[in-house]
């Protein structure tokens, strides 16, 4: 064996890293939209994504929040500018703006917004959202179970609540 070859082969062995292991994909949603949606006023991304709970479901399929835009060295009291499809759609936007202000407010939970500016214009369609899926079906021995352990209960509706959560529970494992 070569000196060469001697010295690789006694040398220690260097640390090498490994690679992490899986990584939920919310750890980096955060760190690929903070730059575009923060050069846009959207500290979180949870005004965009959660905006059909906030404004309602059939007027978030005709708009779309734009930006905020708030005062110098602040971070309350932006206004939100907002592009809808239509004009009935801006008219209702503008009907609504106070009940709208407030809902964000309390999406972010402190007065992030004051104002909302509404222009008209095209908004890009979104896929609707799939309806949840309904309870799992249980084998029968475990429906029979379940039935058995929820007879005590005198209130049918919390009877039936806790059946669901049941069922929900056991397609889980």
């Amino acid at each position: 064996m070569t000196k060469a070859a001697r010295a690789v082969y006694d040398a220690p062995m260097q640390d090498h890293r490994t690679l992490p292991g899986p990584k939920a994909i919310a750890e980096f949603s955060r760190k690929l939209t903070q730059g575009p949606l923060g050069r846009r006023g959207f500290g979180e991304a949870s005004l965009v994504t959660n905006w059909a709970e906030i404004v309602g479901t059939a007027q978030a399929l005709g708009s779309l929040p734009l930006k905020i835009a708030f005062p110098r060295d602040e971070r309350t009291g932006g206004v939100l500018h907002v592009r809808v499809s239509t004009g009935g759609l801006a008219t209702e936007f503008q009907y609504r703006k106070e009940l709208i202000v407030s809902r964000i407010n309390s999406h972010f939970g402190y007065g992030a917004v004051a104002d909302i500016r509404i222009t008209q214009g095209h908004v890009p369609p979104r896929p609707p959202k799939a309806a949840p899926a309904g309870p799992p079906v249980l084998p029968p021995d475990q429906e029979i179970s379940l039935q058995s352990r929820l007879s005590g209960v005198q209130d049918d509706d919390i009877r039936e609540a806790l059946a669901r959560l049941g069922r929900r529970l056991a397609g889980r494992r």
